[in-house]
């Protein structure tokens, strides 16, 4: 039986509840984290609460617990359910409160769940993802600034219900100059003549902790790394792309909008940087 906390509480997930007046609920008011757990360790922890808490500050949020009380409790969570390799979904809800959208009433709701998760089939890691422009573009960011992990993902949703609808699993998104942000759970990385690029935190993206791992392994296997702005002719004349995210890890794109990108299979840079991460989360 999987063990959820919930406000200092360790519970059963059937009795894992909260209240139908959550702003949570009603209105996707507050912030969550999805962390990955490998060999019982729970991976880039550090980096995922910062975050946490930097979404909740830009959301005027208070989190009841302190951040070191945060690690602890995820610590616990992942222990009570003798997690070796799994998902981690941190959620921080504005709380119950009355059915206006003034949150002064609320008290806020703490909820670690620990599973399992798979964002795509085991055998597009090694074929690669098919991927579609989404005509919805990313939050503008004087809207609802995509670097909040927020609740409230309807723009994502969307354009992931665009990507199916097409045949395919992931979309990639467009910012509101009709630059590349990022696709609807992962941050979009391209190689162009040896160079790995990657669109710029002002693109509209949220800045994903697996997106900076993968810089840091890039730079350290002295990979050419360059934060820029990117159209969609980039990904099309792209000789290779891929995707990072906590979920997806990372993961091949071989094909945009019925453009096959370079050879049509995961390239040789993509490669090696998913074997260095495989390599690093799994040691």
């Amino acid at each position: 039986m999987i063990r959820v906390y919930l406000n200092g509480k360790l519970v059963d997930r059937d009795q894992a509840t909260v209240s139908v007046y959550d702003h949570g609920l009603l209105y996707g008011d507050g912030v969550f984290e999805g962390i990955r757990i490998y060999n019982s360790k729970v991976f880039r922890h550090q980096e995922h609460i910062e975050r946490l808490y930097e979404s909740a500050k830009h959301i005027q949020l208070e989190i009841p617990l302190s951040p070191a009380e945060m690690i602890q409790a995820v610590e616990d969570t992942v222990k009570a359910n003798n997690k070796v390799d799994g998902y981690i979904r941190l959620v921080v809800t504005r709380g119950p409160g009355n059915l206006g959208l003034d949150p002064r009433s609320c008290r806020p709701n703490v909820i670690v769940i620990v599973d399992d998760i798979s964002l795509y089939p085991k055998e597009l890691y090694e074929n690669g993802l098919k991927i579609v422009t989404a005509s919805l573009i990313r939050n503008h960011p004087n809207a609802l600034n995509p670097r909040i992990k927020s609740l409230n993902y309807l723009n994502n949703i969307l354009a992931k219900i665009e990507g199916i609808r097409a045949g395919c699993l992931e979309a990639l998104m467009l910012n509101h100059k009709g630059e590349v942000a990022e696709c609807t759970g992962d941050n979009v990385f391209i190689v162009k003549k040896g160079v790995l690029k990657t669109p710029p935190a002002d693109a509209g993206i949220l800045e994903g902790v697996t997106r900076n791992l993968v810089m840091e392994l890039a730079t350290k296997a002295k990979i050419p790394l360059l934060e820029t702005t990117m159209t969609r002719h980039d990904i099309y004349s792209a000789d290779e792309c891929f995707l990072t995210g906590t979920a997806a890890e990372v993961i091949a794109v071989t094909d945009c909008d019925g453009r096959t990108i370079g050879s049509g299979k995961q390239g040789p840079i993509t490669k090696q940087l998913r074997e260095a991460f495989v390599k690093l989360t799994r040691e």
